[in-house]
């Protein structure tokens, strides 16, 4: 049993963002091209007759080949997607819905759908008006050449519970979306009784954690929890969580019989390999498993899917190469996690304007710094130098927050640093308190400045120090209107009071465009125009001290 999860677009082992072949610090490779020919190698070396493809979600979003083929030119007018031809060429067998899969909307989904000869799984995507799901929960295959009898082989696939938060507004009224343990244990004894291996692939990460909080009543994360608790399950090929589990084994808590759960980490970076040792009397059934995960890092990418796709490839490259502008100096987000810098300045700038056309309340913007990569060159300026700032698929929502509101919510953000006693200095690591990039946030004032200094020398919770508009204090009653994005405003991250906030401005507009816009119609981009020291790094007030390549 072969399986990959997370693939976020990933066809080729391209970084699109900076023109040139994928690289990074682990000196991985990427994408679907160099899977194919791991699948190839293992259905050679054991025979494809023996082998079956899975993929864990999370297929059509993430890279500008998955925008462009969304937005730019849409597969709804009859273009197949370029992960959905790979994916046929390559031979899945099945694959779950990820969440991200919602983000570009139900018609595209569905016409994804369409394009792929393997079942799209999600058991736990229900249909309102029926009560039933709205994808196929279960396929099951029969594998004819055992040495023995037919192998019945049964996939349930399952997604997660927070699409009913993060994409809100595209499946509210329409789809909801119970814990997967909850349908894992009306669905694995149907699947059971028609197989006899049972697999449940799950966009879940595999140990129990949350950044949905009471938003829903169920976990984001319980593939482990799903093992433990239902019987019936022979391995889990897990997915969301983008972390490398080449084998783990979870004990039924019922049956009392080791389930094996593997993760692949994500875009194409691994192949997991799962092997079952089967004993047969009367019928099959599993005496032993064990998993490992294969590289790609450094396999030649499938001369098949170069040549069926490399055209489209093209046309990706084409476009985020088009000149939109020119930038007056260089503007990096390297240091924009420890100190306000024009980078993060030009976001939430051109977030609280937009914000401010359907706004009268005082406006301030909040965004993360998401890729420490980003870059803007200076001279001339391209739509993926623009792209990479904000990598995210992300539109612009407003809401309505009061001054302590806001305190909560950055008192909130602050958690992303580890307490320290001195001011340094210090590396990155040595500050990070394990807390995604993407859940930092960073207040701007649009018409006067936000200032405030996080003290990490204080406990959480106790860290916003001196939090001012225009120079006066800000009292717990003042209301500001608040530029955030879809995922936080849909409680992503699980920030205090913003999911019930008030909404003033939701015109569905993607903030990575918004840029891209603002860009050419200014033609020049000045980051000195976005020079702030709004926000401060501190410790019991003074300045810390973070080294370059922190």
């Amino acid at each position: 049993m072969l399986g990959t999860t997370d693939l976020h677009g990933n066809l080729f082992n391209w970084d699109y963002y900076r023109d040139r072949e994928y690289d990074d610090y682990a000196h991985d490779d990427v994408g679907l091209a160099k899977i194919s020919t791991l699948v190839s190698g293992v259905r050679d070396a054991v025979g494809r007759h023996r082998t079956l493809l899975l993929d864990a979600g999370d297929t059509i979003q993430g890279t500008p080949l998955a925008y462009y083929y969304a937005k730019v030119e849409p597969i709804t007018r009859m273009h197949v997607h370029p992960m959905a031809a790979a994916m046929n060429a390559i031979g899945y067998t099945a694959a779950a819905l990820g969440n991200h899969e919602f983000n570009y909307g139900l018609e595209v989904l569905r016409t994804f759908e369409r394009q792929l000869d393997f079942p799209l799984l999600g058991a736990n995507a229900v249909d309102v008006a029926t009560g039933l799901p709205a994808f196929a929960p279960y396929v099951v295959k029969t594998v004819w050449r055992t040495g023995g009898p037919p192998l019945r082989v049964g996939i349930l696939g399952l997604t997660n519970p927070g699409i009913a938060v993060w994409d809100r507004a595209v499946v509210d009224g329409i789809l909801t979306f119970p814990g997967l343990v909850e349908q894992a244990l009306h669905w694995v004894p149907e699947v059971r009784s028609k197989s006899d291996l049972v697999i449940v692939v799950a966009h879940s990460g595999a140990d129990l954690s949350s950044s949905l909080g009471d938003q829903v009543p169920f976990p984001e994360n319980c593939a482990e929890l799903l093992a433990e608790t239902v019987p019936g399950i022979d391995a889990v090929l897990v997915g969301h969580a983008h972390v490398e589990i080449p084998q783990r084994f979870a004990v039924n808590k019922v049956t009392g019989r080791p389930v094996l759960l593997t993760e692949p980490l994500y875009w194409g970076k691994r192949l997991a390999l799962m092997e079952f040792d089967l004993e047969f009397d009367g019928r099959w059934s599993v005496a032993s498993s064990r998993s490992s995960v294969l590289s790609t890092a450094g396999v030649a990418e499938d001369p098949r899917i170069v040549r069926l796709l490399r055209h489209d490839h093209a046309k990706v490259i084409n476009y985020v190469n088009a000149r939109i502008g020119t930038c007056l100096e260089a503007m990096s987000a390297a240091r924009s996690r420890f100190e306000d810098t024009p980078a993060l300045g030009f976001i939430n700038h051109v977030q609280a304007l937009e914000v401010a056309k359907s706004a009268s309340l005082p406006v301030l913007s909040l965004c993360a710094p998401f890729n420490r990569g980003a870059a803007i060159p200076s001279g001339e300026v391209s739509i993926r130098d623009v792209a990479g700032l904000y990598p995210f698929d992300n539109t612009l929502v407003g809401v309505r927050l009061t001054g302590g509101q806001l305190r909560d919510f950055l008192e909130e953000s602050a958690r992303y640093f580890r307490q320290v006693c001195t001011s340094g200095p210090f590396t990155a690591a040595e500050l990070s308190a394990d807390v995604p990039d993407y859940n930092f946030d960073i207040a701007y004032g649009l018409s006067a400045p936000l200032t405030y200094d996080i003290d990490i020398a204080q406990p959480v919770g106790s860290r916003i120090v001196g939090l001012a508009y225009d120079g006066v204090p800000v009292d717990d009653a003042f209301e500001f209107a608040v530029a955030v994005n879809n995922y936080r405003q849909g409680g992503g991250g699980d920030f205090p009071h913003i999911a019930s906030a008030p909404v003033l401005h939701n015109q569905r507009q993607e903030i990575r465009q918004l840029l891209i816009e603002w860009v050419k119609s200014a033609g020049v981009l000045d980051p000195a125009a976005f020079v702030r020291s709004d926000w401060r790094l501190v410790a019991s007030g003074v300045p810390v001290i973070v080294s370059t390549n922190g």
